[in-house]
């Protein structure tokens, strides 16, 4: 017996099974993990019915059924599985003080689902629920009654989106470009001063244009009053479930339905547009409502950004350590530095990215370049720039490991053959050697993409922020503004789900900004590993 328990020991089988366990385990967690994410994250845009809730005591509670629970040591010898509870998403902030509340179920008399109420969505103070008792225009009762007044809602609705949008095209294009052009011409003015030329015909010109800039400033910012006083004429007098009115401006409102009387096609025409609205709207209330699209701009941007910079540098040193570096102990060495290098935490590289990136280099290009703009920082404050360069000093080593890996497939007969056709060495690896090892580039482009798309500590110290002023692409020259901050998905996930003012009425958008990033790993992943399939197709001679 102990001689069979030796054998099968030796056998590895016993370790066999406990790495195949694992792997299965590790495997229906992260499954887990994904299917709630998507189960909270895709339920989200679904305009869910609006219960009425008739309790015991003659009030009424309505809202969006959340979940429901067994409240906790309320087991009685009468009730041993103990008394639940139904958690209501109620709304209406601005007339309760919170968007959610418990109710006991034993409280609950009766439920019902009138068709007649509706779920507002709101720029401020979030959802409202409850019944339209009238709408007024120019300060005159417009309709009266539910369904009066919701057929004369719909037309203000799309009436002062439309401003909005105007509203929103004049700030940002208009009232933008000018103020673009009167910072160009201040720090014009400002670096002919410095050079001591601040009283000649140069700067008593652009002094002009700058007084023309504010004169047209002043026009656009009143046109930009007039159309936020639109906004203002109309008004809806809603009522919650106690018949509480409240008056609230149609410029307020984003959308109005009526989840209750909406049939399937209905539904799923509504789950397209929130899923639209999300993926292409600026947040609002501190990020739990509204849309993601600068912080999804900001990762992809972010992303490319470090695939462009860590590429190069990993191939060249790669390239450098295999085909060129006499090997010996400096270059043993140096494999291990890098290699060590990739288990860094990644708050260290952030420190790195802040005290070199930020104030050395930044504050060096400040001074030569942008003298004139100081002590306001241009590029010497966190931006997108610095972030994506410390996101490739922290990947870095994945590509020239993975570099490596590849280049050591490439048979040396290609090498030998190249070189005996009359190819230098240089011509053989451009043209020969680096297209065999492609695949194996683009295995460390994909790992380096995978990791550095989910960091967040690293940007929270080089340049990302909670909400940007401005994306890092716009109409003005350069066009491109590397020192720009911007947003990144994985930093809203934790500045709704630990800064947030309101965190139940943000989790929602936790779950979708969740679900979001994972597609845009998956996304970029699935990019890279179609090029590096098409590539290893081509070179297919070259594995061994």
């Amino acid at each position: 017996m102990p001689g069979r328990i030796r054998k099968f020991f030796a056998s590895g089988t016993l370790f066999v099974w406990f790495c195949g366990t694992a792997v299965a385990a590790s495997l229906l967690m992260v499954g887990g993990v994904l299917a709630l994410i998507m189960i909270n994250g895709l339920g989200f845009f679904w305009p869910h019915a609006l219960l009425e809730l008739h309790l015991t005591d003659g009030t009424r509670v309505l809202g969006e059924l959340k979940n429901e629970e067994v409240i906790p040591h309320s087991a009685t010898p009468a009730a041993p599985e103990g008394r639940t509870r139904v958690r209501m998403k109620i709304g209406n902030r601005d007339l309760y003080g919170l968007d959610f509340r418990w109710i006991d179920r034993a409280r609950i008399a009766s439920v019902s689902t009138p068709p007649a109420v509706v779920a507002v969505e709101r720029r401020e103070w979030g959802n409202f629920y409850g019944r339209i008792r009238r709408v007024e225009r120019g300060g005159r009762v417009a309709a009266s009654g539910n369904d009066e007044g919701w057929r004369a809602l719909q037309p203000l609705i799309a009436r002062v989106n439309a401003l909005h949008d105007d509203a929103a095209r004049l700030q940002r294009d208009v009232i933008g470009g000018i103020n673009y052009d009167l910072e160009d011409a201040r720090l014009a003015i400002r670096k002919l001063e410095l050079a001591g030329r601040g009283g000649g015909r140069e700067a008593a010109a652009l002094q002009a244009s700058r007084q023309q800039l504010e004169r047209r400033y002043q026009e656009q910012v009143d046109a930009l009053r007039a159309l936020s006083d639109q906004l203002d004429d109309d008004a809806v007098v809603l009522a919650d479930a106690d018949g509480r009115e409240l008056r609230l401006p149609v410029g307020q409102i984003v959308r109005a339905r009526r989840p209750n009387a909406m049939n399937v096609w209905d539904k799923l025409l509504a789950y397209a547009v929130n899923f639209h609205a999300v993926l292409s709207e600026e947040p609002r209330e501190a990020n739990t409502e509204g849309g993601i699209f600068p912080a999804l701009f900001g990762t992809v941007m972010m992303v490319l950004l470090m695939s462009v910079a860590v590429a190069p540098f990993g191939v060249l040193a790669a390239f450098y350590l295999r085909e060129y570096a006499r090997q010996g102990p400096v270059v043993r060495m140096v494999r291990v530095a890098v290699n060590n290098l990739a288990g860094v935490p990644s708050i260290v590289f952030g420190v790195f990215g802040l005290g070199f990136f930020v104030y050395t280099v930044g504050g060096t290009i400040d001074e030569l370049l942008y003298a004139e703009a100081l002590p306001a920082p241009t590029f010497g404050t966190g931006g997108i720039l610095w972030a994506s360069l410390t996101l490739a000093l922290m990947t870095v080593p994945v590509v020239i490991v993975a570099t490596e890996e590849g280049l050591a497939a490439v048979p040396r007969e290609y090498r030998e053959g190249a070189l005996a056709l009359g190819a230098t060495k240089l011509e053989s690896m451009i043209r020969v050697i680096l297209p065999c090892a492609l695949p194996g580039v683009l295995t460390g482009l994909i790992l380096a993409v995978a990791r550095a798309t989910g960091e967040v500590a690293p940007l929270m110290l080089t340049g990302v922020v909670k909400l940007a002023p401005a994306l890092p692409v716009d109409g003005h020259f350069p066009f491109l503004h590397l020192e720009r901050k911007f947003m990144h998905l994985g930093f809203h996930i934790f500045d709704m789900g630990f800064q947030s003012p309101n965190v139940e009425a943000a989790k929602p958008m936790v779950y979708v900004t969740a679900l979001i990033l994972i597609v845009v790993v998956i996304a970029l992943n699935l990019s890279a590993i179609a090029l590096r399939n098409h590539m290893r197709k081509r070179f297919r001679p070259s594995a061994v």
